[in-house]
């Protein structure tokens, strides 16, 4: 398209500013690792069936 044509056009709205500005801020706080939080949810998973099957319940 020439020039002249891309002028005419309306520009595109700015939809997607809020999130980019969402990601650029920096959180304060404990940073964890999700494969530690998956690691940790299947080790208790892991020790309450244990735990089940020792006592007989």
């Amino acid at each position: 398209m020439p020039k002249s044509e891309k002028k005419k056009e309306a520009p595109m709205p700015m939809t997607g500013a809020g999130l980019i500005r969402f990601f650029e801020d920096e959180t304060y706080g404990i940073k964890i690792k999700p494969i530690f939080i998956v690691g940790t949810s299947v080790t208790l998973i892991v020790v309450v069936i244990m735990a089940h099957l020792l006592t007989g319940l």
